[in-house]
């Protein structure tokens, strides 16, 4: 296979953006990543465009980004609509990766971009609903619970929050049951993570939340407070993708993609974490990249709730399973301990366009191993590792991506 880089990045500013369009917060994610990378337009030769809300918003099912990348003067070239619930940004990229890798193209764009924010709440926390079997709902969360446990509330509270965080809920109940998972554990890595938005211009809040702050704060569900919970989001990130014969042709800082693997959801008995659908493609990107968990200078992970990044350290590899709460409360995984996670601020701070989130995070992943993180730089950063999970569909996500990175 050929190897494959990353040359250019470029990503909006994630958060409340009522008055701009998709349209625009494409043209602004690809253009940064353009000029990151001393590209035109007429150097892109394909492009994936991740984006899962606006049918759902917006009424445009078909065909989103033939129009968004249309008007920013991207036309002729194939152009790929990827929708996969909060994975979707990680798989335009997945698969940008292998059309590259494959030869049939050298040049290619990876974006996603999200409108998710309006004036009806309940219009779009009900977007959430359907990333599970929605003609099931009951056996769904049966199925989750595994008898442990009955919902405190229906599954977004009558669309006053999203459906996936009472979901969090219980799998960090399972969680806590099984090891003595705890809230504070929860809370620490909740408020390293808004510590570490303090330092991101691009996060939606930026705020520093001392563990005792991210307590008190009002419940959403289970031990889930609102800190420790991602928000609503708009925005758009970009990657280009490149063969190595074509590094010379650009001036951008190229990062190696050393691995880029998908997997979809297993059938596990939900106290079978050894594998779960993240922990086996985290092993299969580990062998493709020739490294290990060891090996990892930085990580983003999908911590939608606080538990996720908790449950995604372990699988991971960073932590045994039952000790990912453990790591955090002892500060390994913030800035300056053994394994940052999540130093852009992660979901809960950076904020959560769906369709973005997974270019978002190779962003700042790119950002890492170029030394060009300010402020948050990962000392001596080498290998970068990101997970993105979207959807449920028995115990778990419905689809994981894992990403490594690593210096040229």
């Amino acid at each position: 296979m050929k190897d494959v880089y990353i040359i250019g990045v470029g990503m909006t500013k994630f958060g409340r953006h009522l008055t701009r369009s998709v349209k625009s917060l494409t043209q602004e994610a690809v253009t940064d990543a353009l000029q990151d990378a001393g590209a035109t337009v007429d150097d892109i030769q394909a492009a994936y465009f991740g984006n899962t809300a606006q049918g759902i918003m917006e009424g445009q099912y078909i065909i989103p980004g033939q129009i968004a990348l249309g008007a920013m003067g991207i036309h002729s070239i194939p152009v790929v609509n990827v929708e996969n619930a909060c994975a979707t940004a990680s798989t335009a990229l997945h698969m940008a990766v292998n059309h590259v890798r494959s030869g049939a193209a050298d040049v290619v764009l990876a974006v996603g971009a999200e409108k998710l924010l309006s004036e009806d709440k309940a219009k779009s926390f009900g977007i959430f609903s359907a990333g599970w079997d929605v003609h099931t709902p009951e056996q769904n969360i049966e199925t989750l619970i595994g008898g442990y446990f009955t919902p405190d509330t229906p599954p977004g509270a009558a669309q006053k929050r999203s459906m996936f965080m009472d979901l969090y809920n219980h799998m960090a109940r399972h969680h806590m049951d099984a090891f003595g998972t705890t809230q504070r554990q929860m809370a620490a890595v909740s408020s390293k993570n808004h510590f570490h938005s303090t330092m991101n211009p691009k996060s939606q809040y930026q705020k520093d939340m001392s563990i005792e702050e991210v307590l008190a704060a009002p419940v959403v569900t289970g031990p889930l407070t609102v800190p420790m919970c991602s928000p609503v989001s708009d925005g758009a990130a970009a990657a280009v993708v490149v063969s190595a014969d074509m590094l010379p042709r650009f001036t951008g800082q190229p990062v190696k993609i050393l691995a880029a693997i998908m997997r979809s959801s297993t059938v596990r008995d939900p106290r079978d974490y050894a594998n779960h659908i993240t922990a086996l493609a985290a092993k299969a990107a580990y062998e493709q990249a020739g490294v290990g968990p060891q090996d990892m200078s930085v990580a983003e992970v999908h911590d939608a709730a606080a538990f996720g990044e908790i449950i995604q350290s372990e699988c991971l590899g960073f932590a045994p399973i039952g000790e990912g709460g453990a790591l955090a409360e002892s500060g390994a995984t913030r800035l300056g301990g053994r394994i940052p996670i999540n130093p852009s601020g992660g979901l809960e701070s950076k904020g959560h366009p769906i369709g973005a989130t997974g270019l978002g995070q190779i962003y700042e992943l790119t950002h890492q191993l170029r030394g060009q993180a300010g402020a948050r730089q990962v000392e001596n950063a080498r290998f970068g590792i990101a997970e993105n999970g979207g959807g449920l569909l028995g115990v778990e996500e419905a689809s994981a991506c894992v990403t490594i990175l690593g210096t040229n």
